[in-house]
């Protein structure tokens, strides 16, 4: 396997149906080992990040692909996040001793449901929701897709400790016959149901795809890599603790003797001595870009 961390196109000649493949490893690896979720949860967790990205690349445009479960099981929210197509952080909440013994989606979660949320840069906001009614996400993503984007779609995705990946194929709009579509996503759809996750956590993105499809004319496009990326800094942080008013802050302050904020995403840690403090309140705001 030597395609960790990326993302590949690829396209079946004389067909609409375009894919997405996905592997993610040290992103994967990284997110995981800053929350210390037990491997059940993290297998999860790594089928969100896979999920989102392959939902980014579905996009004609730059913005930020959210996608959130809630539910009332021993885990009450996961949240897979890709902005700009390649920077993925996420987040998962709940008990994770009790979700360690789940065997499926609806163990993990319980009645719940799920949100996709895109956001484009500059655009207006949207979102989607679907009642988490399989017991897998790729299920659920499927009718997600059938449902909102009314986009025939098939999903496979596999975690273990080390690596989570995704194959994503999907009917476009086309200009063919309605018997020639069908025949071409029934044959795709198919050879999909075929791929096993021994196969996904073992083959390279080009292997994968040559098992499944080498009779179709299937072409394979460049990777484009893929990491982890949180967007906390000193700066915003500041700009969360101006927005809780100054007495509040400063409250905090006298009592524990500094304001510390740890980011969830990515544990760093930022500190507000009251020195810190009297500066925040003495100056504008600054602007975020």
């Amino acid at each position: 396997m030597n395609d960790h961390d990326s993302r590949q196109r690829f396209l079946f000649d004389g067909t609409d149906i375009r894919g997405e493949i996905t592997s993610l490893a040290t992103s994967y690896q990284t997110l995981v080992a800053q929350q210390q979720y037990p491997e059940p949860v993290a297998k999860l967790f790594g089928e969100f990040l896979v999920a989102a990205s392959l939902l980014s690349a579905t996009l004609k445009f730059s913005g930020i692909v959210t996608i959130q479960a809630m539910g009332n099981g021993p885990l009450s929210a996961i949240m897979a996040e890709c902005s700009q197509g390649t920077k993925l952080r996420g987040i998962v909440r709940g008990d994770f001793d009790a979700g360690s013994k789940a065997k499926c989606l609806q163990d993990f979660l319980g009645n719940a449901s799920l949100a996709i949320t895109i956001e484009p840069e500059g655009g207006e906001r949207y979102q989607g929701i679907v009642p988490m009614e399989s017991d897998n996400l790729s299920g659920c993503l499927e009718h997600y897709f059938n449902q909102s984007e009314q986009l025939p779609t098939q999903i496979k995705i596999s975690a273990d400790k080390q690596l989570a990946t995704g194959v994503l194929v999907q009917q476009m709009p086309n200009r063919d016959t309605a018997e020639k579509v069908a025949a071409d996503w029934a044959h795709i759809s198919a050879l999909m149901q075929t791929l096993q996750a021994e196969e996904q956590l073992s083959l390279s993105h080009a292997e994968q795809l040559y098992r499944l499809f080498h009779e179709d004319g299937v072409r394979l496009f460049e990777p484009e890599a893929l990491h982890f990326f949180c967007s906390c800094s000193r700066q915003r942080t500041e700009q969360a603790l101006i927005s809780l008013g100054s007495e509040e802050i400063y409250d905090i302050c006298k009592e524990q003797g500094s304001v510390q904020i740890t980011c969830e995403f990515c544990n760093e840690k930022y500190e507000f001595h009251k020195n810190h403090v009297d500066d925040m309140f003495s100056k504008p705001p600054p602007i975020i870009h």
